[in-house]
């Protein structure tokens, strides 16, 4: 199968075991985005694989210690199975901001040339737990200490500036907890999209909840935001009301009529959102709604679901490889037929691709 799809495929639903605990010093734990995971490089891609879940501890997959140039074996029943690498440590990580905050507490290096940030690490739907997203851990990394709760657009800047400039970061991802007030965090994207442009032109991406008025996609749009992403993560009226009961106080029909209204500004495989598959929709619902993105030309990232501990669903079971490969493989060639490839993408999770196989399914040939 092209470039070690099954391979990543089986990797990010079992997780993998690490001979050596130090190779996962990098790993991230807690917090906004793919948490619990280790970062990774298979061949020419980096793709992030969970390895402190309770699926991880008992995966069949084991990593040995790298070697003097960074590779490890990876093993299944004793076999190899590829050779993978430990990416370095980011060089921007060893400063300061002027006002004495590691840059590491102001944004993180997601893969290899992704430079990603929670704007703000509250939500209102998070404070209350009748109305939290099950699967969410965004206060975890804030309670710990390992962050702020509030990334202001200077310093964005210029932690975006030196990330650029010592470790080659090619996009950024700015996304956020949602606040009070209807733009749902809209504005708070516009004021650290502009400060960021303003100090270095790195392609963005913003993520947020469908603001009520649409005219903020041109506002995000004009402050400098290529891509946006708003994300479903549960496709069924009673999945999202089961798994994100505040969340889903906004209807999927809003999220439908946002999206049409963002490619409006954005074009045709610049606004994406993300699904998490494994929370209790089918691959037909998945599928189904998918088909419905693509035509629209919004990019439906579907990612396998990955239980953070600390999480009311650190329990739940991840999805199994097969249940994944039942909506990969079709829906890479939906990705196709539509002409809204990751690669395209200006910027973005989408674009980084490292938290799914799908952008492997989508360069397999097309049955005849």
């Amino acid at each position: 199968m092209s470039d070690h799809a099954q391979l990543i495929n089986e990797l990010q639903t079992h997780g993998m075991r690490l001979v050596d605990p130090r190779a996962g010093q990098e790993s991230r734990r807690g917090g906004a985005g793919p948490s619990d995971h280790k970062a990774i490089s298979i061949g020419e891609r980096t793709v992030m694989i969970p390895v402190h879940t309770a699926p991880s501890f008992d995966s069949p997959y084991l990593v040995e210690a790298p070697d003097d140039t960074g590779a490890a074996r990876v093993t299944r029943d004793g076999s190899e199975v590829a050779v993978v690498r430990f990416p370095t440590p980011a060089r921007f990580y060893q400063r300061r901001t002027a006002d004495g905050i590691p840059y590491s507490h102001i944004a993180a290096l997601h893969s290899k040339d992704v430079l990603a940030t929670t704007v703000l690490q509250t939500c209102i739907r998070y404070e209350s737990r009748k109305k939290t997203c099950q699967f969410c851990s965004i206060g975890q990394s804030l309670a710990a200490g390992r962050t702020i709760a509030h990334k202001t657009p200077q310093q964005l800047a210029e932690v975006a500036k030196a990330a650029v400039e010592l470790d080659g970061v090619t996009h950024m991802v700015l996304t956020t907890g949602t606040p009070a007030g209807k733009d749902r965090g809209a504005k708070v994207l516009c004021e650290s999209a502009e400060a960021i442009r303003a100090a270095i032109d790195l392609p963005l991406q913003g993520q947020c909840e469908p603001p009520e008025d649409d005219a903020w996609h041109r506002r995000m749009h004009d402050a400098g935001i290529d891509s946006l992403g708003m994300h479903l993560e549960a496709v069924t009226p009673e999945v999202r009301q089961r798994i994100m009961p505040g969340k889903a106080s906004v209807p999927l029909e809003k999220y439908l009529s946002s999206f049409e209204a963002a490619v409006k500004v954005f074009g045709r495989g610049q606004v994406s959102t993300y699904i998490l598959a494994g929370l209790g929709d089918t691959p037909v619902a998945i599928l189904e709604m998918s088909e419905k993105l693509c035509e629209m030309g919004v990019y439906p990232f579907v990612v396998p679901f990955v239980p953070i501990s600390g999480t009311p669903l650190e329990s739940h079971p991840a999805p199994s490889s097969e249940f994944m490969e039942q909506i990969l493989r079709p829906l890479g060639q939906m990705i196709a037929r539509a002409g809204i490839l990751s690669s395209e993408m200006k910027a973005g999770c989408g674009k980084c691709g490292a938290c799914s196989a799908l952008a492997t399914y989508e360069k397999l040939k097309v049955p005849a």
